[in-house]
């Protein structure tokens, strides 16, 4: 496609999508870009870096930059997820605020639409109403007024970024509405991040599932090692960091069936995106200090003095 669509034709834009924790964000931009490159859980916050990914539409490319959840920080990771949001709100050439049918507008919501004005510089904001599966018309109707009532967004939007309804009527839209001019990525690249981070965030995802409750956000993953072999397959080594020996233990879980289960799946995700052989190794390691630690938020796209 890249030679057949002349360069004058071009069109490219960063599009952010902001909103609560679990509004869906990284469920849509999965959605949008085809593949997965965002971690999806139903424990909140889980989306701690900017990860761009690339959807193609006709003669426009699509950046989206899914920011983590706008939420009221308690501590200095939170701060400085809160402060990436922002960032890659204001960056951004269209701002899709994101807002659960079933919820409607919370403080949360409120508070995003209070900073909205004054933080996403020039930028186009439209609204998406996501999970419209889950209330009655009239209900959505008069969510989408008193929305509306409350910020001039450019367009709104009814979907379900799970089950793919209204989608593509935002995919064509916003392809229609970034700037013209060249593309910023290849055409057949889905995301900017480097390999070893979305394989640490596979895996992450996988602990993030299996153990619920148990270990909430004081654990980060990292891959210390990536080995290309001589028969196509990867060798990945990854680290498990937590901050309480009490934690490694419900990481390992009773012989070791926990770590186990968490590489099968997190394997199995890593050969279906790689289309390849890939062999896993995940150790535990008791780290005090990590959520503290400023090279640990340069691995995952925050700015350590955004936590302040």
């Amino acid at each position: 496609m890249t030679d057949v669509i002349p360069e004058g034709e071009k069109r490219a834009g960063f599009i952010a999508l902001i909103g609560e924790p679990n509004a869906g964000k990284s469920t849509l931009l999965n959605r949008m870009v085809g593949a997965k490159v965002s971690i999806v859980t139903h424990k909140v916050q889980t989306t701690r870096a900017r990860i761009r990914g690339v959807a193609m539409e006709g003669p426009a490319q699509l950046v989206f930059v899914d920011t983590p959840g706008l939420f009221k920080p308690r501590r200095r990771l939170d701060r400085a997820m809160v402060a990436a949001a922002w960032t890659g709100a204001s960056d951004a050439d269209i701002v899709v605020l994101m807002v659960e049918a079933h919820r409607g507008i919370t403080e949360g919501v409120q508070a995003i639409l209070d900073g909205l004005g004054e933080r996403v510089g020039g930028a186009k904001v439209a609204l998406a109403i996501n999970k419209i599966d889950r209330v009655k018309t009239d209900a959505l109707l008069g969510l989408t007024r008193e929305l509306n009532a409350a910020f001039p967004f450019v367009e709104t939007f009814m979907i379900s970024a799970e089950k793919g309804h209204g989608t593509d009527t935002l995919r064509h839209w916003l392809a229609e509405q970034v700037p013209q001019g060249p593309w910023f990525y290849p055409e057949d690249q889905i995301a900017d991040l480097p390999m070893r981070m979305i394989a640490a965030e596979i895996t992450r995802e996988k602990l993030t599932l299996r153990l619920h409750q148990e270990l909430p956000y004081q654990m980060t993953v990292e891959t210390e090692n990536w080995e290309e072999r001589k028969d196509g397959s990867a060798k990945i080594d990854q680290m498990i960091y937590v901050v309480r020996d009490g934690h490694k233990g419900i990481v390992l879980g009773n012989k070791g069936e926990t770590i186990k289960a968490v590489g099968k799946a997190a394997r199995e995700e890593l050969v279906e995106f790689l289309g390849r052989k890939v062999h896993l190794f995940l150790q535990v390691k008791v780290r005090p200090g990590w959520l503290e630690d400023s090279e640990r938020y340069s691995e995952m796209g925050l700015d350590f003095k955004d936590g302040n």
